[in-house]
Order: C-alpha cells, then sequence, then structure tokens
C-alpha cells in the first residue's frame, strides 16, 4: 500500500509540480498512515468568486518553488508539494478548523503536525526563498529557488532612463528647474506619503479595494484588524497625512514670513485647525485597529 501511494504521488508530481487535491486524496495521501514522505499543502481559495488576490500572489511564489524542486537534481520521493482549494476540499478546511487562506502547512513523513509545521505567513510573507527556508528547516531538504527570467523591471528603467535623458537633453540650456528646493521637497514627501499610507504592503499582498458585507450591504473603507488594510484605508491615511502636513508648513509659514499681521493670524488659525482636526481624524482610526487603545483627541 506504500509503495502504491509513492507511485500514485510520483505520477501526479511527474506531470504538475504542485499536485490538487480533493477532500478524498488529501485524506488518503497525506493524513493517512503509513507513509515516508513529507507533504507541504497550500490551502488556498483561487476561485474568482472568492476574491482573494493574496491566494493568487501566494499560488505564484508556491508554483516558482515547487517547479524549482521538481526541476531540480535533488528530486526525490520524500517531498511533495500539494494544494487544497476551498472549492474543491471545504471539507478538508471544516476537520482542520481553517477560516483563513492562504495557509501553509507541513505534514510530516511520521506523526502530527506540530505547531512550527503551519507556516507563519503574516509574519514572513510567502516569498518562495522564505517557504524554501522554512521547508529545509522541518525537513532537512534544501531546495534552490530558480525564478523565470523577467525582463520587465529591466525595461521600465530604460524607459525610465531615456525619458529624463531626453528631457534633459531638450532642456540642456535651462537646467535651473534640478536646483529648484520646493519640486525636490514635494517629490520627497510624495514618496514618503506613500510609504506611510501602506502603498508597498498594498503592492505585496494586494488586498481588494473595501470590503462589502453579503448581509446588509455595508462597505467598510477600514480593515477592523491591525494585521491588515484595505486600498481604499490607505488612501484615506495618505490625504489625513497630507492635511496634517499641510498645516504644518501653515504654521510654519505664519511664524516665519513677515507679511500683514492679521494675514499670518489668519494662516496660523487654518494650520493649527488642519493639525487638530485631522490628527484626531487619524488617532481615531488607529483606535479602531488597534482595540483597546486608551487615548483619543476631539474624535472617538
Amino acid at each position: 500500500m506504500l509503495s502504491e501511494k509513492v507511485e500514485q504521488m510520483m505520477e501526479w508530481s511527474s506531470r504538475r509540480s504542485v499536485v490538487r487535491m480533493n477532500g478524498d486524496k488529501f485524506r488518503r495521501f497525506v493524513k493517512a498512515p503509513p507513509r515516508n514522505y513529507s507533504v507541504i499543502v497550500m490551502f488556498t481559495a483561487l476561485q474568482p468568486q472568492r476574491q482573494c488576490s493574496v491566494c493568487r500572489q501566494a499560488n505564484e511564489e508556491y508554483q516558482v518553488l515547487a517547479n524549482s524542486w521538481r526541476y531540480s537534481s535533488a528530486f526525490s520521493n520524500k517531498l511533495f508539494f500539494t494544494v487544497v482549494d476551498y472549492d474543491e476540499g471545504a471539507d478538508v478546511f471544516q476537520q482542520l478548523n481553517m477560516n483563513s487562506a492562504p495557509t501553509f502547512m507541513h505534514f510530516p513523513a511520521k506523526g502530527k503536525p506540530k505547531r512550527a509545521d503551519t507556516f507563519d505567513l503574516q509574519r514572513i510573507g510567502f516569498a518562495s526563498e522564505q517557504l524554501a527556508k522554512w521547508i529545509a528547516d522541518r525537513t532537512d531538504v534544501q531546495i534552490r529557488v530558480f525564478r523565470p527570467p523577467n525582463y520587465s523591471g529591466t525595461i521600465a528603467l530604460a524607459l525610465l532612463v531615456s525619458l529624463v535623458g531626453g528631457l534633459l537633453y531638450l532642456r540642456r540650456n535651462n537646467l535651473e528647474f534640478i536646483y529648484n528646493k520646493t519640486g525636490w521637497a514635494m517629490a520627497a514627501l510624495c514618496v514618503v506619503f506613500a510609504m506611510t499610507s501602506g502603498q508597498m504592503w498594498n503592492h505585496i499582498r494586494g488586498p481588494p479595494y473595501a470590503h462589502k458585507n453579503p448581509q446588509n450591504g455595508q462597505v467598510s473603507y477600514i480593515h477592523g484588524s491591525s494585521q491588515a488594510q484595505f486600498v481604499a484605508e490607505s488612501h484615506i491615511i495618505l490625504l489625513l497625512n497630507a492635511a496634517i502636513t499641510m498645516g504644518m508648513v501653515l504654521l510654519n509659514e505664519a511664524a516665519t514670513s513677515k507679511g500683514d499681521v492679521g494675514k499670518r493670524r489668519i494662516i496660523c488659525l487654518v494650520g493649527l485647525g488642519l493639525v487638530v482636526f485631522f490628527f484626531s481624524f487619524l488617532l481615531s482610526i488607529f483606535r479602531s485597529k488597534y482595540h483597546g487603545y486608551p487615548y483619543s483627541f476631539l474624535i472617538k
């Protein structure tokens, strides 16, 4: 029976680097003894109606890792990569009390999975290299990740350099704009606002723009957990940070300029209002995500 299971798993792996499994296959080839091989299982929800963009991104990294193992010289029948989709194995999710996806688990050749056999995706991320390190720790199988060549970044960089070089050439007789401190300050602020609002996190994790409650149709733009966010939430945070910064600029202008006293007083009040109101708004969002945070200001 064991030899038949190993032979069947090898046959499936020869066709696909990642073996798709339903409930019956999972129970027979992953859960049920005897078994002398380790199995890495990705529990996911890839169907379009599930709207799990993170699942699709994690699946791409998982495929890269599985292909690296399948086509390496060290490939053997000691380790197999499988996937259980919720729409094909909902009973498996229920059996394991699993209510989130994607999740990576290691099922060892002997014994039951331990706590460390569940990959800490929230803390580490799902890059192929990180998964490979985790697998090496759990199975002693070393996998060298080989990624297919991607020239899109090189092409984009070449186009950007060409564009900038062309603009500089066209304005070679008037390059004073390069020394414009205000322009460089605005560009730096745009980068800071994008990074502090979580745009890089959106790019990596691919969250939905917002969430619509299927029961009452209510749309949420702020995620209720500190472990995630929506795209709309990052846009809101960006605007709030920009408004607070504008208030600070106005306060500085009112304090350092030498114009009319009445005008400076108005600028000061406007700047103070921007800082106080929008910082209070930002703090209220922070409280809604970090439950139990005791402090608030103006807006609760």
